[in-house]
C-alpha cells in the first residue's frame, strides 16, 4: 500500500545537490506539507507514493530552489539611480540621501514585493537581506510565500528607521524576538560593515545574535581601500579586527570578502563563517576579484548574491552563478576551477549552509523544506542535451540556461509560480505603484543636482556657520618682524596654534555656486609633531556686500560641514570644473583688541612655490553698522603689524592663482 502526498513530481531529471550530487534522470519527488519525504528513481518512488496532484515534469531539470546569498532587496526601487560610480561616491552621495528622504516602512514593502516577484521568476526560493524596516521587509517577504534571512541593519549613522545606532539595536532585538522560529522567516542582526559600525556596535550586535542563536550579517573586505584604511588605522586587517571585537563568536556571514588573505580565510573557516560571493556587483564597482578557489580549498561555505538590485542591477542568479564560474577562471588563469557542478552548488546547498540554514533547504533531501523549482532545458539557447558525461546537466544549467527557463517555483510545500504565472503577487499593480515613485525620486535628485549647496547639505552635517564677516588678506615681505610685532602690548593673545594645511578649492563653471574648499588641518604640536588631524568643507558663497573701509572685503554666508571623506570623494561627487590645490603654513593667534576678537593668521604658502607669506585679519560680526566699525579696527591692527594699510590688500590665494 503506498503513502500518501500532497504532491508527486514525475518524468524529471533531478539534480538533488546533495552531499554525493546524487542525478536521477526520471527521477521523482514526493512532497508531503512542508516537507520532501522522498527523492529518488521514479519507479522506485511511484511505488512508495501516491498523490493529491501528480506532476508530469516532461523532462524538465527538477533541482533546489536559489538561494541568493547577499542582497537589499527593497533596493529593486533605487535600480539605475546612480551607475559607473566608485562604491563610496555610489552609497554616501546617492543611495543614503535618496534612502534618508524616501525610505520608509511603506518604500520597503513595495521594493521587497517588487524584488521577490523578480527573485521567483528566477528561480530563487530563499535569499539573504540586510537593510532598514526589516519588520517590513520580512512581512512582505512572508506574504509572497518566499523563504529569506532577514537582518536589521546597524550603522553609526543617523538611518532611515533609527536616529542613533542605539535604536537600531533597540529595534534589532525587537526585531529577532518578534519573528524567531518562523517558518520561513530566520531574523538575523546585520552590523552594516567594520568602517560604518564602531567598536561599541560590533560587540553588541555580537553578543545579541549569540543570545538568540541568529546570524550575524556583515560586510567584508569589500574594497582594497577599505583593507588599507583599516590596516592604517587599526595596524590591523578587517577579519582580525572584527575577531577582536567578539564578531566571530557569532554564527557569520560575511558579504564580499574580496580582499582576504589565506590568513583571515583560516579563521574564518574556524569559526564556520559563511562567505557571500558577490560576482556582479564587485565587477560593476570595480571592487576586485574575490579568491573564491582558495576559499573552497580552505574548505570555506561560499554562497553566492545577487548584491542589491542598486549596484548589480538585477536579482538574476543564473546570471551570477555563470559569473562566479568565469570571473574565478578569469582571474586565476586556469579554466578548470569552480566547475558548472561547484558554481551550482554554491548556489544551492553550499549557500544555505553559509547562511547558517543548511538544515532546511538548499538540497532535495527527505526531511528538507520543499523549495524547489523546474528549469525547462529545451529552449534553442539550451539545446541539444548530451548524456555521456553526468556533469553535462550542470554545465546547461550554468552556462547556457537563462533566469526565464525557470517555469514553476515552490517554497515551503506551497507553489509561488505554475507556468510562469506568479500566484502570490500583482506584478502590473507593483510596476505602476514603482513608476509612481520613480517620478518623486527623480524630481527629488534633479532639484538638488541643481546646487552645489544642496548636494552639501544631502551629504548630511552642513550648517550655516555666520552672516557676515570683516575680512583683509595682505601680502607679507618681513613675516618674522610680523611674528614680533604680535607682542605688542595693545595687543592681547587669547591662543596660539601652528597648523600645516592642505586645501582644495572647487571651482565650478557657474560662478553663482560658490566655490567649496576642502581642507585638512593638521595641528603641529611644539615638539614639531602631528597632533591631530581635522577635515572639513566650506562652501564660499559668492554673495559679498564689497567694500568698506579701505579695500576691507566683508562676505556672506558661509556653509561648514564635517569632511569624512577623501577629497577624491568630493571631486567625483561634486564635479568641479577645476581644481585648485595649496598647500600652507598656518600661524593662528585668537586675538582681542580694543575689546574686539579678531583672528589672524600667518600663512606661509608652500605649494604653488613662490607665493611667499600672507596675512588674513577677519572677524565675525552680525550687522553692517558692526562691520564698519571692525574695518576700522582691522586698519589699525595693521599698523600696529608693521604692513602698511588694507589700502595694499591683495587678491586672495585662489583669485591669484586664476589670474
Amino acid at each position: 500500500m503506498t503513502q500518501n502526498v500532497n504532491t508527486l513530481f514525475t518524468n524529471a531529471i533531478v539534480l538533488t545537490m546533495d552531499g554525493k550530487l546524487s542525478q536521477f534522470d526520471r527521477g521523482a519527488v514526493a512532497v508531503k506539507d512542508d516537507l520532501i519525504v522522498a527523492v529518488g528513481a521514479e519507479a522506485d518512488i511511484t511505488k512508495e507514493y501516491s498523490a493529491n496532484e501528480t506532476i508530469d515534469c516532461s523532462g524538465k531539470v527538477l533541482m533546489p530552489g536559489l538561494v541568493n546569498a547577499h542582497t537589499h532587496v527593497p533596493m529593486t526601487l533605487l535600480r539605475g539611480l546612480a551607475d559607473d560610480l566608485r562604491l563610496d561616491v555610489w552609497l554616501m552621495g546617492y543611495m543614503l540621501p535618496v534612502e534618508r528622504e524616501f525610505v520608509t516602512p511603506e518604500f520597503v514593502r513595495l521594493g521587497t514585493l517588487l524584488a521577490c516577484a523578480e527573485q521567483i521568476r528566477s528561480g530563487v526560493t530563499t535569499f539573504n537581506d540586510m537593510y532598514f524596516f526589516e519588520d517590513a521587509i520580512a512581512q512582505a517577504t512572508a506574504d509572497a510565500g518566499m523563504r529569506a534571512v532577514c537582518g536589521q541593519s546597524v550603522m553609526k549613522y543617523p538611518a532611515p528607521d533609527a536616529p542613533s545606532f542605539e535604536d537600531s539595536l533597540a529595534m534589532a532585538r525587537e526585531f529577532i524576538i518578534k519573528w524567531k522560529d518562523h517558518p520561513l522567516i530566520v531574523p538575523a542582526v546585520a552590523p552594516h560593515a567594520p568602517y560604518s559600525t564602531t567598536p561599541e556596535i560590533l560587540r553588541t550586535c555580537a553578543n545579541l545574535a549569540k543570545e538568540f542563536d541568529v546570524p550575524l550579517h556583515i560586510h567584508i573586505s569589500e574594497t582594497a581601500f577599505e583593507v588599507e584604511t583599516m590596516r592604517n588605522e587599526q595596524g590591523m586587517p578587517v577579519v582580525p579586527y572584527i575577531k577582536k571585537q567578539g564578531v566571530l563568536e557569532a554564527k557569520v556571514i560575511a558579504a564580499h570578502c574580496v580582499h582576504i588573505d589565506f590568513g583571515e580565510m583560516k579563521t574564518l573557516k574556524h569559526v564556520n563563517a559563511g562567505i557571500a560571493h558577490n560576482p556582479s556587483s564587485n565587477l560593476k564597482l570595480a571592487s576586485g576579484f574575490a579568491p573564491v578557489q582558495k576559499m573552497l580549498e580552505t574548505g570555506l561555505n561560499v554562497g553566492i548574491g545577487t548584491d542589491g538590485p542598486a549596484s548589480n542591477n538585477d536579482l538574476d542568479m543564473f546570471e551570477e552563478v555563470r559569473l562566479a564560474s568565469f570571473v574565478a577562471k578569469a582571474s586565476s588563469n586556469d579554466p578548470t576551477v569552480v566547475p558548472a557542478a561547484t558554481a551550482l552548488l554554491m548556489a544551492t546547498r553550499m549557500g544555505a549552509q553559509a547562511l547558517h540554514i543548511g538544515h532546511l533547504t538548499g538540497s532535495l533531501e527527505a526531511g528538507k523544506r520543499a523549495d524547489l523549482i523546474l528549469v525547462d532545458t529545451s529552449p534553442v539557447h539550451n539545446s541539444p542535451r548530451f548524456h555521456r558525461d553526468p556533469n553535462n546537466a550542470y554545465a546547461q544549467l550554468v552556462f547556457a540556461s537563462k533566469s526565464t527557463d525557470v517555469t514553476d517555483v515552490m517554497v515551503n510545500g506551497k507553489w509561488l509560480m505554475r507556468a510562469h504565472q506568479l500566484l502570490t503577487l500583482n506584478e502590473s499593480d507593483l510596476l505602476e505603484q514603482a513608476r509612481e515613485l520613480a517620478l518623486k525620486i527623480d524630481a527629488f535628485l534633479i532639484e538638488r543636482e541643481q546646487s552645489i549647496l544642496s548636494k552639501l547639505i544631502a551629504l548630511g552635517g552642513s550648517m550655516e556657520q555666520e552672516s557676515f564677516e570683516v575680512q583683509v588678506k595682505v601680502k607679507v615681505t618681513e613675516p618674522d618682524q610680523l611674528v614680533q610685532n604680535m607682542k605688542r602690548p595693545e595687543i592681547e593673545i587669547n591662543a596660539y596654534k601652528h597648523y600645516h594645511q592642505y586645501d582644495e578649492y572647487y571651482m565650478f563653471d557657474d560662478p553663482a555656486q560658490g566655490r567649496l574648499r576642502f581642507r585638512e588641518d593638521n595641528l603641529i604640536n611644539e615638539k614639531g609633531d602631528v597632533e591631530n588631524v581635522r577635515s572639513r568643507l566650506t562652501l564660499l558663497g559668492q554673495k559679498r556686500e564689497g567694500e568698506i573701509g579701505h579695500d576691507v572685503l566683508l562676505s556672506r554666508s558661509r556653509f561648514l560641514a564635517p569632511a569624512v571623506h577623501t577629497s577624491r570623494f568630493y571631486r567625483e561627487y561634486f564635479k568641479p570644473s577645476q581644481v585648485v590645490s595649496i598647500e600652507k603654513d598656518r600661524l593662528r593667534w585668537h586675538i582681542k583688541y580694543k575689546e574686539t576678537e579678531f583672528f589672524i593668521n600667518l600663512d606661509h604658502v608652500k605649494d604653488p612655490a613662490g607665493m611667499g607669506h600672507f596675512l588674513e585679519i577677519k572677524s565675525r560680526t552680525w550687522s553692517r553698522k558692526d562691520a564698519d566699525i571692525k574695518a576700522d579696527l582691522v586698519n589699525e591692527l595693521l599698523n600696529l603689524l608693521g604692513v602698511g594699510s588694507a589700502e595694499t590688500v591683495t587678491k586672495d590665494y585662489i583669485e591669484t592663482l586664476l589670474s
